[in-house]
């Protein structure tokens, strides 16, 4: 696909995700590896819902400002998704209510933010880690999200939002949807005792799906 294209595909999802209320204002970012190791990533302070594909920023593959305009500050955090996640082609990172709400519940394992609530969620976004709170742009998120080691693709900072890889654009934005939704489910049932979906049926879909998700399955969901 061409630098046009990408360009456009970026501002095309940007805009759908904001029209839908999943990042307000200014909030949000994404970035997209390109074949050469640099990225196109959306500049700071610019609402997805009205970004300008000449005006994407450009870096190379050390992370250095080539062209458009300024990038978000937020570069450490993808910076050490694409670092650690090989596969990754692309970041979408938003400041979407429920997935944000979610961080704040004490009860919530850093291990697995979310029980296996549905298929599509393990399927999508897998399981989701959750680390401590940095103020925005603070390199050293870095730091923690290396400290996952690559087990996740999906990730939630703490009182901030979402951070979720894909290998492809279209597929980070699917499960960072997908997480949103189910981060919504976990808010409507908390504390109604639902029924997740059981280990053998999360082994089912692991086989059926060759989904790879965490081995961190030593907790009760049921």
């Amino acid at each position: 696909m061409s630098d046009a294209r990408l360009r456009e595909e970026i501002c095309r999802y940007g805009r759908s995700l904001f029209e839908r209320g999943l990042t307000p204002g200014s909030s949000g970012n994404i970035s997209l590896r390109l074949e050469d190791g640099g990225w196109l990533v959306t500049p700071t302070n610019a609402s997805l819902g009205f970004l300008d594909p000449a005006r994407i920023s450009r870096l190379d593959a050390e992370g250095r400002h080539l062209s458009g305009d300024k990038p978000t500050k937020e570069i450490p955090l993808h910076t050490a998704l694409y670092d650690t996640r090989g596969s990754a082609r692309a970041i979408v990172h938003l400041h979407s209510t429920h997935a944000v709400a979610l961080t704040m519940l004490p009860e919530i394992d850093p291990r697995a933010a979310l029980p296996p609530m549905t298929p599509y969620y393990l399927m999508r976004a897998g399981e989701t880690a959750l680390v401590p709170y940095y103020r925005p742009g603070d390199p050293a998120v870095a730091d923690a999200i290396r400290g996952l080691a690559g087990k996740y693709s999906s990730v939630l900072l703490a009182n901030h939002g979402p951070v979720v890889a894909g290998d492809s654009l279209e597929a980070a934005v699917f499960a960072t949807e997908e997480l949103e939704e189910t981060a919504k489910l976990y808010l409507l049932l908390r504390n109604l005792n639902p029924r997740y979906l059981t280990p053998a049926q999360v082994n089912d879909l692991t086989k059926t799906f060759g989904l790879d998700l965490p081995s961190h399955h030593d907790h009760d969901h049921d």
